[in-house]
């Protein structure tokens, strides 16, 4: 196993700048997932720790090793690509031990680190099957079984399950984990799959346009973004530009801009200090708000009128039409038919002080 260090790590194609003075650390063991949209700098920054592109500035070491400028073949890293890239014309035996052969393995090691690994992924009777004619999700287990038979120091994947169906996706994410666990080893997890990151990771880097934003545990990310771009990049969140009014140690009493809706919420000291920030917005998550047919004691409660109901299975979501410019959405359980509202029906929302996040503009 190793730790990957990023120290004012930029790379630049030509006039693009793909990644921007990027600092992280990676724990020796641990299961870190890069997180964002399409184009934020993600993948290229997995593909300088693989060793297939050169940092344009700062260093890369492993175990306090620089690896910099090492080529990828002296690494010890394993990677799983997006699309696999598996031999078609071998067998899933050939296909895993091509990196041991070239290696220069005896066959008698080759072949019992093979099979090890195979019966891992649940594939060793398939060893002598053409990889063309397996499944999707098989595909996918031998494109790890070969990643991990050469015992690298650090496995590496980029979007693997993304071309895989949705059940299968889930199947996979467990498996993944399942193996991670078993070999501890370092791994880093390329996804824009926000459910991905967040059931997988034990740290997630979330990227936008080039530039980390936040890295943080699942529970870190998820309950206390940011800025603006986490907030509503991770899940789904009610995000309403707001303006302060009153401030004091405990409580602040915001604005919602073009509406007289006031809300009141609780902070920490060490949270923002609204006179640096030229724009700031209130997030609440949708299963933090309460829905009731009656209305509510306390701050932040608003009278709507439901506007779309969509059932899920096991959750209903409710858009709650609280304002001309306003609309709240609301996640509650399904507790079955008794505890559904309708289209149409008048409503009071409350937006519970102690779940309000104030979060800056992205960049301030």
């Amino acid at each position: 196993m190793s730790s990957v260090q990023l120290t004012n790590i930029t790379k630049k194609f030509k006039d693009v700048t793909a990644v921007e003075d990027l600092n992280l650390t990676i724990n020796e063991g641990e299961f870190f997932t890069f997180l964002g949209p399409s184009g934020c700098g993600k993948t290229t920054t997995l593909r300088m720790i693989a060793g297939f592109y050169y940092p344009t500035a700062g260093t890369i070491t492993f175990n306090d090793r620089d690896m910099t400028k090492v080529p990828p073949e002296k690494r010890n890293t394993g990677m799983v690509f997006q699309n696999y890239a598996l031999f078609p014309h071998m067998s899933v035996f050939e296909n895993v031990a091509f990196g041991l052969k070239v290696r220069k393995l005896n066959k008698s090691d080759i072949k019992r680190k093979v099979m090890d690994v195979l019966e891992k992924v649940r594939l060793e009777q398939y060893y002598d099957r053409q990889v063309s004619q397996l499944s999707g999700g098989q595909q996918q287990r031998v494109a790890l079984a070969r990643a991990l038979v050469i015992e690298p120091d650090i496995l590496l994947l980029d979007e693997p399950l993304s071309n895989l169906d949705a059940r299968l996706r889930d199947q996979m994410r467990t498996e993944i984990l399942r193996l991670q666990r078993d070999f501890g080893i370092t791994t880093i997890y390329v996804t824009h799959d926000q459910v991905e990151a967040l059931t997988m990771s034990d740290r997630i880097a979330v990227f936008n346009m080039g530039k980390c934003q936040q890295v943080g545990t699942p529970l870190d990310i998820y309950n206390n973004p940011v800025n603006d771009f986490v907030a509503q990049f991770i899940g789904e969140t009610n995000l309403f530009p707001v303006e302060p009014e009153i401030t004091d140690e405990q409580i602040k009493v915001y604005k919602l801009k073009d509406s007289n809706f006031k809300i009141h919420a609780k902070h920490k000291k060490s949270e923002i200090s609204d006179d640096k920030h030229s724009g700031l917005y209130m997030s609440i998550r949708p299963e933090a708000v309460r829905l009731k047919n009656e209305k509510m004691e306390g701050n932040n409660v608003v009278e709507g009128v439901i506007e779309i109901v969509q059932f899920t299975g096991a959750s209903v979501h409710f858009f709650v039409r609280v304002d001309k410019s306003i609309t709240v959405r609301i996640t509650r359980l399904n507790k079955g038919p008794h505890t559904y509202f309708n289209e149409g029906d008048k409503v009071f929302v409350q937006l519970p002080e102690e779940h309000i996040r104030i979060v800056p503009k992205a960049g301030e």
